[in-house]
């Protein structure tokens, strides 16, 4: 049998924020006549993350970029349709980095694929957030990179996004004081009122130091980063001595055309004696077992609250991606391939 499938191919490397020209969707078939060893997987989510524009640059960051005239990649979750593995029978729930495309073959070799439980109460979606790449990346930045302490004081940009979100999320089951930044009044109500972040920022409406200058108390012990830029400047003039920077990324800077300068006051590393790490996630899969461990039983736990932008089909899956640099996620953005 076979079955329509649809791709998105990078036709250009995008000038500034993502737009659609700089994209394709091809139409192509995948049948269900299987080599040994393969399975044939139809995606049921697909994730859209940041870190996906730095491939789209032609040069190489902590990854290669992604090839033109290629179908892109991200993580995906999906159900095994048609296999010849004894391991993945069908009806599997599986996770993998060939995102972007509605169905696709997978061979005995591919070390991404991965069988995934089934959690009661859990919908599938859930790996590619809360027990997934963005709240690894939380877990392990903060707990990890930070060496956060109970009750220490918690500055996190982007807090309205999908790592931000589980950042303050974390901070606050360990008895931390958390003060996040965000973009619009109704991202900071949510993250206070729903979320239990002590005092929250949309930093679209005054600068960012002097509003952080009046929530900032004796200072920070954690800065969690996920804008760069004048965030970071900000939060280096009132961070407590000794603290912990875990550099996560710089979202305000992914879409640059030209140069940005950096922070005028790093001095403040020296004369804090700060520690400032940037960090990978990839880089600790040693800690997968334990977070995902403490994670689901959080969210069992109703410690952790999970929120999900969803976009429909994979024609929206490049307004999907394009709106995490406009500001139009809360938590997760996600593409559903299930119709």
């Amino acid at each position: 049998m076979e079955y329509l499938n649809k791709e998105v191919i990078l036709k250009s490397y995008p000038q500034g924020i993502p737009q659609d020209q700089d994209f394709q969707i091809l139409d192509t078939k995948v049948s269900d006549a299987l080599n040994p060893g393969e399975v044939l997987i139809k995606n049921l989510f697909m994730s859209v993350d940041p870190y996906m524009r730095g491939r789209m640059t032609g040069r190489r960051s902590y990854v290669d970029p992604f090839p033109l005239g290629e179908a892109l990649t991200g993580g995906a979750v999906g159900r095994v349709i048609a296999s010849q593995r004894a391991d993945l029978p069908v009806g599997s729930l599986v996770n993998h980095f060939s995102g972007w495309r509605n169905y696709f073959v997978a061979a005995n070799d591919r070390s991404d694929l991965k069988k995934l439980p089934e959690i009661s109460g859990l919908t599938p979606e859930i790996w590619l957030g809360t027990l997934g790449m963005p709240g690894m990346t939380a877990y392990v930045g903060l707990l990890k990179i930070a060496n956060l302490k109970s009750n220490q004081r918690v500055f996190v940009s982007g807090a309205a996004g999908a790592v931000g979100m589980l950042v303050g999320q974390i901070a606050k089951i360990k008895g931390c004081y958390v003060v996040g930044s965000c973009g619009s009044d109704e991202k900071a109500s949510y993250l206070k009122d729903e979320l239990g972040f002590d005092q929250v920022i949309n930093y679209k409406k005054a600068p960012i130091r002097d509003q952080l200058a009046k929530v900032a108390g004796e200072g920070f012990d954690v800065y969690f980063d996920n804008i760069g830029g004048d965030h970071l400047e900000a939060a280096l003039d009132f961070m407590k001595d000794f603290g912990h920077i875990a550099a996560c990324g710089a979202i305000s800077q992914y879409n640059a055309t030209k140069s940005v300068a950096g922070p005028a006051n790093l001095m403040q590393i020296v004369a804090k004696r700060l520690t400032v790490s940037g960090f990978i996630v990839s880089d600790h899969s040693e800690l997968h077992d334990e977070f995902v461990r403490d994670m689901s039983g959080w969210l069992r736990e109703g410690l952790i609250k999970d929120r999900t932008t969803m976009f429909y089909g994979i024609d929206q899956a490049v307004s999907a991606f394009r709106g995490l640099f406009l500001g139009e996620n809360t938590g997760k953005a996600l593409v559903n391939l299930e119709n």
